[in-house]
């Protein structure tokens, strides 16, 4: 990905970001993000969500204007609350990115005077269905499908057939200045993690498939009493995993710090991050963010992750679903600390070079607007 330059003046729009989800992870962030950097580029921006969604919540406490509407589940209810709430809107493109919001979105802009646009974006990596309607709601009811990463893109060209010029990837941005390298002895100190461990760690929602059951199985058979397993993010199957650290006695080496508002300094305190998914990844925002605090960083080749990290040069790749596999890898890094900070240096340089806010902003920006320009000129 290679960053773009700002060319000219867009001409401000009123963007909508629609998300059903009542979860709460990297895409409700990444829409947060994303909206509230529009909304500092000039443009109106407004979530439209359920009242019950974290995302509701999260908007409010960023300055976003957020609208409640039932939308958490397809309903002739949510449909025809949201098509009477667009008729009273002047909404240039809605950028939809769950299933049921696509859904009502592209049904409710049916027959509207003035239809807004629809780019949909596809956070994460499960295949999407060739059925008929799907192909619609892909090809007619939406304007424009945006991915999170170059395989994603690929998959819905190959697989779906939908047409290419049509899609394109733009990963998560991240705000170089919020997360950059720093002190790790500071951030040890202003958090109460310990100074004389070596700290593995992860940033990411609690699911089954991120993947934390391995890493608290890998911890356990490095077998090495100076490890400590700091554990950023809160979820669903956060049970499972308590009852992993126990089952292997790790209760004294795991710190869980849960969801935190800013991790950068939680980043900064470790000495390596590890996220071993095996599902669902576009361009995970943890490990770019990781990279970015120049970590070295151990992952799996799952869904868009060999974009960012390339073995051996800008982090390490392991088997998804393996622990005597990810816990070798690890040790690899703890047994030669210079190939941790080369693989450290490279990812930064990477990163820095081509997936920073401003380009994704960037990049955003031009698809609302060349959506915005080609609906017009079909009306």
């Amino acid at each position: 990905m290679n960053e773009t330059t700002k060319s000219q003046p867009v001409k401000p729009m009123h963007v909508v970001h629609t998300e059903a989800s009542c979860g709460w992870g990297g895409q409700e962030i990444r829409i947060l993000t994303e909206a509230v950097g529009m909304q500092a580029r000039g443009h109106r921006v407004t979530l439209v969500c359920p009242e019950q969604a974290p995302i509701y919540r999260e908007a409010q406490k960023r300055g976003l204007p957020a609208v409640a509407l039932p939308i958490g589940r397809k309903s002739l209810t949510g449909l025809f609350v949201l098509r009477r709430w667009l008729k009273t809107q002047n909404v240039d493109v809605i950028n939809t990115h769950s299933s049921t919001d696509s859904w009502l979105s592209a049904l409710a802009r049916i027959g509207l005077k003035a239809p807004p646009a629809i780019v949909r974006t596809r956070h994460i990596s499960p295949p999407v269905s060739n059925n008929r309607t799907t192909r619609w709601l892909y090809t007619r009811g939406t304007d424009f499908i945006v991915t999170t990463g170059e395989r994603l893109r690929e998959t819905l060209i190959r697989d779906n057939r939908f047409p290419a010029e049509r899609i394109l990837s733009v990963p998560t941005g991240i705000d170089p200045q919020a997360f950059a390298p720093g002190d790790s002895s500071l951030a040890r100190q202003q958090l109460g993690l310990p100074a004389d461990k070596t700290i593995i760690g992860i940033v990411a929602t609690i699911r089954s498939w991120k993947g934390h059951v391995y890493l608290v199985e890998a911890i356990a058979r490095l077998n090495r009493p100076d490890l400590l397993l700091l554990m950023v993010g809160d979820g669903p199957n956060r049970h499972n995993v308590e009852k992993a650290v126990e089952t292997f006695g790790l209760s004294d080496q795991v710190v869980w710090a849960g969801n935190q508002e800013n991790v950068a300094d939680w980043l900064r305190a470790m000495d390596l991050f590890v996220l071993p998914s095996y599902a669902n990844e576009g361009v995970p925002q943890s490990i770019m963010q990781a990279m970015f605090c120049q970590l070295p960083v151990v992952s799996t080749p799952v869904g868009s992750v060999d974009e960012i990290i390339k073995d051996g040069q800008t982090g390490l790749m392991t088997t998804p679903q393996d622990a005597g596999a990810l816990s070798e890898t690890i040790a690899r890094i703890l047994d030669a600390p210079e190939l941790g900070r080369q693989l450290a240096s490279a990812g930064y340089q990477l990163v820095t070079n081509g997936y920073t806010l401003n380009g994704m902003l960037e990049r955003m920006e031009q698809i609302f607007e060349s959506v915005c320009r080609r609906r017009h000129s079909e009306a």
